[in-house]
């Protein structure tokens, strides 16, 4: 039976072990958005022995790159982006306590290892409805990189963001289950 949960970042392992793959998310609290260009900056921080811009234990990385907001707005469209351009990335920040990755698409066997070896989870946004996506949005602020442009890292405050879990800490993978189980309905 699917569930609906609501969270609050940070998270912690014991917030993300009640969900499977299908159940849906409404996720509340401080998001950063990262995508492929930061990705690449982040790991020459690692591996020059540095900070990262942002917490990484319990946080959240939302793989978008926003338009630029409309007066008023706090954010343009904020629709995801595709997820496996973060692949080779995404174990390290998982083993140094990234607990979840909202983005569209499969993901590697390498990320969905990682996932349930860190007890994390990968939501899923909805795409093509950036304008939806960004309703939930309350604040936005570049907190690194500005000159990457809609790719800078952005420190967003959101409220009741909806999501769907795509991978689980238990190994559920919904490009999986959800394709078998419309078959099965079919018989």
């Amino acid at each position: 039976m699917l569930m609906q949960y609501v969270l609050q970042t940070p998270l912690q392992k014991s917030d993300l072990a009640p969900l499977h793959a299908g159940d849906t998310v409404l996720l509340s609290g401080v998001v950063y958005t990262a995508r492929d260009a930061a990705h690449a900056r982040m790991m020459e921080l690692l591996d020059a022995g540095r900070e990262l811009p942002f917490p990484i234990e319990g946080a959240a990385i939302y793989y978008v790159g926003p338009t630029p907001e409309r007066p008023g707005c706090a954010i343009g469209a904020a629709g995801p982006t595709t997820s496996g351009r973060m692949d080779a990335y995404t174990p390290r920040l998982l083993d140094l306590g990234l607990a979840c990755m909202i983005g569209k698409g499969k993901r590697s066997q390498a990320v969905k290892d990682s996932v349930v070896k860190n007890g994390a989870v990968y939501l899923a946004a909805i795409g093509g409805a950036g304008a939806l996506m960004a309703r939930s949005v309350e604040s936005c602020e570049i907190i690194a990189w500005p000159d990457l442009g809609c790719e800078a890292v952005r420190r967003l405050v959101v409220k009741d963001f909806p999501l769907t879990v795509l991978l689980d800490p238990h190994g559920g993978d919904l490009y999986e289950s959800g394709p078998a189980a419309y078959l099965a309905s079919l018989q």
